[in-house]
């Protein structure tokens, strides 16, 4: 009995020692992985502004910046982590920077005017005869599935306002910000693998020495003299 238990702390410690070694290399995937993204990010060069009081601003305005942020944590429902915004490396190379700079594409889109040059007449699907022209038209919190396409102007301002740029540029961002947050997954699986592999070792370990032959010591024994003959 005392062998196999002895047996199956080994095994576990092996199993420990193998679930270290998943967690080690984990963590270099995830460092390679986080070293090319910070590559990619610095030689776009694309940097979050900030005043000299650390505060976010867009455009010089704390209040743009404001709305922005409202945007994405209000509107989308996106957990921005704060510690990713920091005045002293305003690159964009986290998930909360990448989304954050998401929501200035999509905010500028969304209160964006766009101008609509109509060479002739045109007709909707009511009826209602279109002037040829130029019209301002307002985006007003429109996103690309929200405009009529049946209305002239709205259909050439829908390709106007969400241009393939804009698009473009939002699908990148996506990109850089799933990355990243895989890249904290990733890093939180291999301690997760190294704490694991720990936990294996420590009870291997401990069974190993639970079932180790203990040495008894015997008692010394104390010689009486022998009694004097009377």
């Amino acid at each position: 009995m005392i062998g196999r238990l002895k047996k199956l702390g080994i095994v576990l410690t092996v199993f420990g020692l193998v679930f270290i070694a998943g967690g080690v290399y984990a963590f270099t995937q995830v460092q390679a992985g986080q070293k090319s993204l910070s590559a990619f990010s610095a030689a776009q060069n694309v940097k979050l502004s900030y005043n000299d009081q650390g505060q976010l601003v867009d455009r010089g305005d704390t209040a743009e910046a404001a709305a922005i942020m409202s945007l994405l944590t209000n509107d989308w429902g996106y957990p921005v982590n704060n510690g990713d915004l920091n005045p002293n490396d305003p690159t964009i190379n986290t998930a909360s920077e990448y989304m954050y700079q998401m929501a200035t594409v999509s905010y500028h889109t969304l209160h964006s005017t766009v101008q609509v040059t109509l060479t002739e007449d045109a007709t909707t699907a009511d009826g209602t005869v279109v002037p040829a022209g130029t019209y301002d038209f307002p985006v007003d919190g429109r996103y690309y599935a929200d405009f009529d396409r049946t209305d002239p102007i709205q259909g050439q301002a829908r390709t106007i306002a969400w241009s393939p740029l804009a698009l473009s540029l939002i699908g990148q961002l996506g990109v850089g910000a799933v990355t990243a947050s895989s890249l904290q997954m990733g890093l939180g699986l291999a301690a997760l693998f190294a704490g694991i592999g720990f936990t294996f070792i420590f009870a291997g370990l401990g069974l190993v020495w639970a079932v180790r032959p203990e040495t008894v010591k015997a008692p010394a024994f104390k010689q009486s003299p022998a009694p004097m003959p009377a």
